[in-house]
């Protein structure tokens, strides 16, 4: 396989995509625009950070493009393939997080990558796809868990019916921070070492996955952004924030890859929110619209059979 080929053309559809997204939230937003950082990494590499911050709709908002190179394949990646853990590996992603200001539009989060080790004398060169989207609302509502679902399912359908429940399930067990019991989220999609069918049906079903993201979040920001808020739900919003970082700086893979890698630390958490707040042994009232987050929408479910 001609990597010199493959890896431009994927970032030639990752740039792209984050180049959409931005204009499209950009759109939204009318008063803020993101800020494009290109940087290059000394130990091989760069990448092209877009932040928006201290927005009317995104209070931060970060859609991050990286290509990186190097010569040991970081620990949050070998660990699940420990005979690659001394070997020179490239990847290249997008990954994004946007924390809305409104707590009623909910966060969210998308990350594509692939990644390529070398050839070596014990291994033959090997690749990988890996990503997915999830969302995290504070005051959620049915319709947008089912459309977010649906969406989700309709980016799946067409490599095959199986791949939606299983990638649902793996978003479930991944997005939980084990620590609290508790999921992020409502879930979404998350996949790894993606590579079971040739390379151009992998890619096609990544792209699939890209082009969905809008298609799934935008209707949902539309339908929210104006709703009416207060200090009590902001407050609330920071509680659950709270949480997020939690997820991020403990459990997440791609926080670990970046920060292991010798990545660009300003760029890799830009995922955190601008605002969290960690209240101490504190529950929302029992029936209390800040209670039905945990009570109704953060547990698993089929949310496509939901009435």
């Amino acid at each position: 396989m001609n990597y010199d080929v493959i890896i431009p053309t994927i970032k030639d559809y990752l740039l792209n995509l984050q180049n959409k997204i931005c204009l499209d939230l950009e759109n939204e937003e009318q008063q803020q625009q993101f800020l494009i950082d290109d940087w290059v990494r000394a130990e091989g590499g760069g990448g092209k950070t877009c932040v928006l911050s201290d927005g009317l709709l995104i209070e931060r908002g970060a859609v991050n493009f990286s290509h990186i190179f190097g010569e040991t394949l970081p620990a949050s990646a070998s660990q699940r393939h420990p005979s690659l853990a001394s070997t020179a590996f490239q990847a290249t992603g997008i990954s994004l997080i946007i924390h809305p200001r409104n707590p009623y539009v909910p966060t969210v989060h998308m990350n594509l990558r692939f990644i390529v080790v070398s050839e070596t004398d014990a291994h033959p060169a090997r690749w990988w796809f890996g990503g997915g989207f999830d969302l995290t609302p504070y005051y959620a509502f049915l319709e947008d868990c089912r459309h977010w679902h649906l969406t989700a399912k309709q980016s799946c359908d067409p490599f095959g019916l199986e791949l939606y429940p299983q990638y649902k399930k793996n978003c479930d067990d991944y997005f939980y921070l084990k620590h609290r019991q508790e999921p992020r989220g409502i879930g979404g999609l998350f996949f790894d070492d993606l590579n079971q069918w040739d390379f151009q049906q992998c890619f096609e079903f990544i792209k699939s996955v890209g082009d969905h993201f809008l298609l799934a979040y935008l209707p949902i920001l539309q339908r929210r952004k104006n709703h009416a808020y207060g200090e009590r739900e902001r407050q609330f919003q920071a509680y659950r924030r709270s949480r997020y970082v939690e997820f991020n700086l403990i459990y997440d893979r791609g926080t670990l890859f970046g920060l292991q890698s010798g990545g660009r630390v300003e760029s890799i958490l830009t995922s955190l929110p601008p605002q969290a707040q960690w209240q101490y042994n504190w529950l929302p009232q029992v029936g209390s619209k800040e209670a039905e987050l945990t009570e109704k929408f953060l547990i698993p479910k089929n949310w496509l059979a939901e009435v």
